[in-house]
């Protein structure tokens, strides 16, 4: 069955652009023009992957993509103006998987694409064994995506899962930004250093001051590392 791409892109050019590229890699692709049309179009067409534009009328992308993370996790890369920072992280932080700068290089843009299907993918079909770690007050349940603090559970993007899950699995070991870039995003991601800071940042909100036992810590200097204090959970 083929996949399907949500193009949420006020631009037509850009957009059928995007449509031609997507189509001849095989995804049936649906276009909206702006972000109330987008999120009609996410409820009717259930796409596998969303390329959302920021600065659109009526909802702009950032809006689109914090209601779209109330429902789902699918897969969201924003296209950002010009590549301004502060767009990037604004929005890995309500959620997005990656980020295309406009103008942008068509192959680049279908290889960003294809990465990040795999990555969820990849996340989704790994079996649940071993899949579940438990510390005090705390639950990582990578079968069923679960994030549980302190009973109640926390929605969370699957790639906050899968750096915490990692950064949980090897207990008071030091991950370089690098590192941890190679083993969550792949070495095919496309992103540097920022993007690792911006998840730790929102992991930091869920998590802060939630047990004594555990804490997520930064090494300055060095990078991240899941400190226990009293390991024997």
């Amino acid at each position: 069955m083929n996949k399907r791409a949500l193009v949420i892109e006020d631009d037509s050019n850009i957009a059928e652009l995007i449509r031609l590229y997507l189509e001849k890699e095989g995804f049936v692709v649906s276009i909206a023009e702006n972000g109330v049309l987008g999120l009609a179009d996410f409820e009717m067409f259930t796409p596998d992957i969303i390329l959302l534009d920021i600065m659109m009328p009526e909802m702009d992308g950032w809006e689109v993509c914090r209601e779209i993370r109330t429902k789902s996790n699918v897969p969201i890369i924003m296209l950002t103006a010009k590549g301004e920072t502060l767009d990037k992280i604004s929005g890995l932080e309500m959620g997005a998987d990656d980020y295309i700068a406009k103008p942008f290089d068509s192959g680049e843009m279908v290889a960003r694409v294809n990465a990040v299907m795999r990555r969820f993918e990849s996340s989704t079909d790994t079996e649940g064994e071993g899949k579940r770690l438990e510390f005090d007050k705390l639950i990582i349940d990578m079968a069923s995506f679960d994030l549980v603090v302190d009973g109640v559970r926390i929605d969370a993007p699957p790639k906050e899962m899968e750096l915490l899950f990692h950064l949980a699995s090897e207990p008071n070991h030091v991950f370089t930004r690098n590192q941890l870039l190679d083993d969550v995003w792949g070495f095919d991601y496309f992103g540097d250093s920022r993007t690792v800071d911006v998840h730790i940042k929102r992991l930091r909100e869920k998590l802060e001051n939630i047990s004594t036992e555990w804490a997520l810590k930064t090494v300055w200097g060095v990078g991240y590392k899941f400190e226990v204090y009293n390991n024997e959970s």
